[in-house]
């Protein structure tokens, strides 16, 4: 039996190492194939992603900024590249959630109901509206008027507040519209924030490498700066010259750190209280500005008003006198960079901290004419004497809907905002280029050919993005014009750059550009928010047009929203909003905080250490290679005569 059993063993053993081969044979099959398949997949992946680098809005152009201006400037026009898709993504929101669901409703595709205010609370006068559209046979003065202004019909239009005047819509589920049109602000705002910040935190990392270790980013220029991947002759010209301005910038900001540190204690007097008098010089300016803006805005909303409902003026003089915020606002945003460029040339401080600086003194100027501007209409649309606003809570005589009021304002400032770059364009800056070109007077040679100033253009684009995110609100197709302005203005810089202007004495680093440009453009959202807060939760809302007309504010859409929700749900919202559980959310997120900060500490002087110890290693490699060639030079020394035979031997 046992003899049996070995016989059939041996016989069922070839049988099982087949199927163990065939086994083996399929697994490896299915592993060439996994593997093949996965590699195909990549390389298909890095195929779309190269076909997708094509698909990058300006990106040949912006490459080639970079060859011939340097680093600096190619940032400012990626920067608009990043306005323009922002912009465009905020348009998208809007449209898809107020503007199309309300033409819906107008052109009766869904069954919509329309806003209802009980008159037990409200007054009837304030629900009086009558916009100022054109009747009758209109000239075509009044049209260009009305589209500069926004009045006349592009008053009763999608372009403003007043416009949107439903209360629901139905498909198959209720629709809000004045939930959706306060979520969708809040969104785009939330949106812009993030995106900013995501942007800064990158930009951040490369600044703080850089001037942690400047020797590394010299190193990184000199011995990896170069893409060996280029081989076409212009690509690397411009990468050449990309590489040339970088390098040129860090020697020449070195060379003013060198000179700083070597002033002596009666050259720093000096600077430092020429600085101060500077300072006291830009705040009196600053106050100025703000002054002159505020009596201005008041003058112009009284006049303008009164000319309008009496007719007692032309339509030009009127066109002038609304327009007359703008105008004094943009010659303070004008005057006001020229007259800092000038000053900051005496204060003697490093390119990249010029542009910084500046930079900050135009933001007060711009951003906080925009304040005042705004607090000049508050204060007449919400404070008004002899118990006008008692009725409805605002000024409803000279404004029945104050939201559409503000629409226009901001509307007026982008579009003349759009049509001052192009006029300085065309009419400054080419014409310049031509004088300094043909004339050989001494006078024109002096002021020679235009630089492109990087902080005064980057405060052009981060003012009208301050407008645009205030006046959505108010005016939900503004971001669709701002994304026009900004494809317009990019073509117009980049003539402009290329055939009027001269590249910069100074060049400026793209590293700590990118960053502070970002830094600024959230300064512009974070004073956004302000505004945009105090409309929405402070001043009472409309009682004869818009999404909020029942709603004493249109804040006030949350809270009856959330009363609205199944019975748990509100508690636990207003518990999550009280200041029981803020509190404790707001200490927990400080506790957090303290230890990332402590975790971010620790690590820094743990790379503090590892480059110290870098820097030994490598002392101690030159003291062995030093005692190393140290025998080799005592030889020669005791016997150079023996060396020079045997050399003469080995040669013979």
């Amino acid at each position: 039996v046992e003899t049996g059993n070995t016989e059939h063993t041996w016989q069922c053993i070839p049988w099982a190492h087949e199927d163990f081969q065939q086994a083996d044979t399929e697994n490896l099959s299915r592993w060439k194939w996994r593997r093949t398949s996965s590699k195909s997949f990549k390389k298909a992946l890095s195929e779309v992603k190269g076909l997708s680098s094509y698909l990058v809005l300006w990106r040949h152009d912006i490459h080639s900024i970079e060859g011939k201006f340097g680093t600096g400037i190619q940032s400012y026009f990626s920067f608009l590249r990043f306005l323009v898709l922002l912009n465009f993504i905020i348009f998208i929101l809007m449209f898809s959630v107020v503007i199309l669901p309300t033409i819906m409703y107008k052109y009766g595709i869904f069954n919509s109901t329309s806003a209802y205010i009980s008159p037990k609370n409200i007054e009837d006068v304030c629900t009086i509206y009558e916009p100022s559209g054109n009747k009758g046979l209109v000239y075509f003065f009044t049209y260009l008027k009305d589209l500069l202004s926004g009045t006349g019909f592009l008053e009763v239009t999608s372009l403003f507040y007043g416009y949107y005047s439903i209360d629901a819509t139905w498909l198959s589920v209720k629709y809000n519209l004045p939930l959706a049109y306060l979520l969708a602000t809040f969104i785009y705002l939330a949106l812009s924030f993030i995106w900013i910040i995501k942007r800064s935190v990158e930009g951040f990392k490369q600044n703080l490498v850089h001037d942690a270790d400047p020797f590394q980013s010299y190193s990184n220029k000199v011995f990896a700066g170069w893409d060996f991947c280029i081989t076409d002759p212009s690509a690397a010209r411009l990468k050449h010259r990309s590489l040339q301005y970088e390098i040129q910038t860090d020697l020449q900001e070195e060379k003013l750190k060198q000179k700083i540190a070597e002033r002596t204690m009666e050259e720093k007097l000096r600077i430092y209280s020429l600085r101060i008098f500077i300072n006291i010089i830009v705040i009196a300016i600053l106050s100025g500005c703000f002054y002159s803006i505020y009596r201005v805005t008041a003058f112009s909303q009284e006049n303008s008003s009164v000319s309008i409902r009496n007719d007692t003026r032309t339509e030009l003089v009127n066109l002038l006198v609304q327009y007359l915020p703008s105008m004094v606002i943009t010659l303070a945003n004008f005057i006001g960079p020229l007259i800092f460029s000038f000053l900051i040339g005496f204060e003697d401080y490093t390119p990249a901290f010029e542009i910084k600086l500046t930079l900050l003194r135009c933001v007060f100027v711009r951003l906080a004419n925009i304040g005042v501007l705004l607090f000049s209409l508050w204060s007449q649309i919400s404070s008004c004497g002899s118990d006008k606003c008692k009725p409805c809570g605002y000024n409803y005589k000279l404004y029945p809907c104050w939201e559409s009021d503000v629409g226009q304002e901001m509307y007026k400032l982008m579009i003349f905002d759009f049509i001052i770059i192009i006029a300085v364009a065309l009419f400054v800056d080419f014409p310049r280029k031509l004088l300094v070109t043909h004339c050989s007077c001494k006078l024109v040679q002096w002021f020679g050919y235009r630089e492109f100033v990087i902080s005064d253009n980057v405060l052009e684009i981060i003012y009208g993005q301050t407008i645009c995110w205030i006046g959505t609100f108010f005016s939900p197709f503004l971001p669709a014009i701002a994304t026009i302005k900004y494809f317009i203005i990019f073509y117009v810089k980049k003539i402009v750059l290329i055939h009027t202007c001269k590249p910069a004495a100074r060049p400026v680093r793209a590293s700590s550009s990118n960053f502070f440009f970002l830094v600024v453009l959230l300064i512009g959202l974070l004073l956004a928010f302000v505004p945009l807060g105090v409309s929405i939760a402070h001043i009472p809302s409309s009682k004869a047009c818009g999404p909020f007309r029942n709603f004493n504010t249109s804040w006030e859409v949350i809270p009856v929203t959330v009363l609205g929700f199944p019975t748990p749900l509100p508690q636990i919202v207003f518990g999550m909003a009280s200041e029981a559980f803020a509190v404790p959310f707001f200490v927990i997120l400080c506790i957090i905080m303290f230890c990332v900060i402590a975790l971010a500490q620790a690590h820094k002087r743990v790379i503090e250490q590892l480059r110290e110890q870098l820097v030994l290693m490598s002392r101690d490699k030159i003291f062995l290679s030093r005692k190393i060639a140290e025998p080799e030079e005592l030889d020669f020394i005791k016997f150079p005569e023996q060396q020079d035979n045997s050399r003469s031997i080995c040669s013979s």
